[in-house]
């Protein structure tokens, strides 16, 4: 009996220790989906900075369900392992003087897909199993390494490409020419065509103020190497974008800052707080009057760096908080490990404030800012 006592107090501890460890859905934000668009099984980017092609690759494959084509597992290593070439050549045309890292942005898959296809994750994994987590640390590093010693010998041989793709497929793995899915053979491009996706139809929009409103414009963010250009509009404008892309049963490629206490994975929120004192383990608790944002407000974040380029996400629907007010749904690359599988809530101040760009389909667009680009 007293056994039969102990354990069971012993469990009753030991389940309290793993219920607080746990993470919870915070009691002062409660959230009823309105809206919910096409998207797939949530990911884990895990020790890697390729949040730009697990959010991209994440938003192509809701494309692909969009357009009838059923549910696939796209490999997001392989436009990865497309993509650190055009890297890798782009530093060594500027002498060094260009980023050279891990992240980029969601047109440079866009780029990628355009020229090299997509290709299944059954056929292009980058890592032993499914079950071993992604680790580029290693890889980055000798990448980066090699190309600052050829830059640095002056005499740039024939051989630095050959070299970066030897390295590439040592820690990635050979990219594959030809794969078969679901009794047919396909090449990366034949797949990316017969699931028919094509790259012209997409768009990249941003809105500052430091250019002109309805052009296009190089971003200067450090991650965007390739130099890809933005079509500018107004804040208003890009919310009014997604919510109508949303409705219509689109989702959205998104670029956000993700550094501000009120951006919480493991609460699976983000809100935007008036008062500026408080800190992370203020928040959450009960819910803050948050910040009205406006266009100069959004401007002076990006020109004193409070607005950076951090990480890429997928916006996938709308819902409201128990007051009826507005947040997007967005589907992180983090894992599952919080109260929405994954998924967060971020308050439209926060979206307004706090985001980069957006990568959307162009038939997405209100028909007004359509006119207005001229798309």
């Amino acid at each position: 009996m007293k056994k039969t006592l102990f354990l069971t107090f012993l469990l009753a501890i030991t389940s309290s220790v793993f219920a607080q460890d746990k993470p919870t859905k915070t009691k002062a934000y409660e959230f009823e989906d309105v809206k919910r668009s096409f998207s797939t099984k949530t990911k884990d980017q895990c020790q890697t900075g390729t949040c730009w092609s697990f959010a991209t690759t994440s938003f192509i494959e809701s494309e692909i369900l969009r357009l009838g084509h059923g549910e696939y597992n796209i490999s997001e290593m392989y436009n990865v392992r497309m993509t650190y070439p055009k890297k890798a050549e782009k530093y060594l045309r500027y002498h060094g003087n260009n980023t050279f890292s891990a992240g980029s942005l969601s047109h440079d898959v866009m780029k990628s897909i355009d020229e090299f296809g997509l290709v299944p994750e059954e056929a292009y994994m980058a890592r032993e199993s499914e079950e071993e987590d992604y680790n580029h640390g290693e890889l980055d590093n000798v990448l980066k390494a090699m190309m600052d010693a050829v830059i640095k010998n002056g005499h740039i041989t024939d051989h630095w490409d050959e070299a970066v793709n030897a390295v590439l497929d040592v820690y990635l793995g050979e990219a594959p020419k030809s794969f078969d899915i679901d009794g047919k053979s396909y090449t990366p491009l034949k797949f990316k065509e017969a699931l028919e996706i094509k790259v012209e139809d997409y768009v990249n929009l941003t809105s500052f103020t430091h250019h002109p409103f309805y052009e296009e414009f190089v971003l200067e963010v450090p991650d965007n190497f390739s130099q890809g250009t933005f079509h500018n509009v107004k804040m208003k404008e890009l919310t009014a974008t997604v919510k109508n892309g949303l409705k219509h049963g689109f989702t959205i490629a998104w670029d956000a800052d993700v550094s501000e206490a009120g951006f919480s994975f493991k609460n699976g929120i983000a809100i935007l707080p008036k008062d500026k004192t408080l800190r992370r383990g203020q928040l959450f608790k009960e819910k803050v009057e948050e910040i009205t944002p406006t266009q100069e407000l959004r401007q002076e974040g990006f020109d004193n760096f409070d607005t950076t380029d951090d990480h890429l996400m997928q916006i996938t629907g709308l819902a409201k908080d128990q007051d009826g007010v507005e947040y997007f749904i967005i589907k992180n690359s983090w894992g599952t490990d919080n109260p929405y599988d994954g998924y967060q809530y971020i308050s439209i101040p926060y979206f307004e404030m706090k985001t980069i760009s957006i990568l959307l389909h162009k038939d997405a667009l209100p028909s007004d800012i359509s006119k207005k680009l001229e798309l």
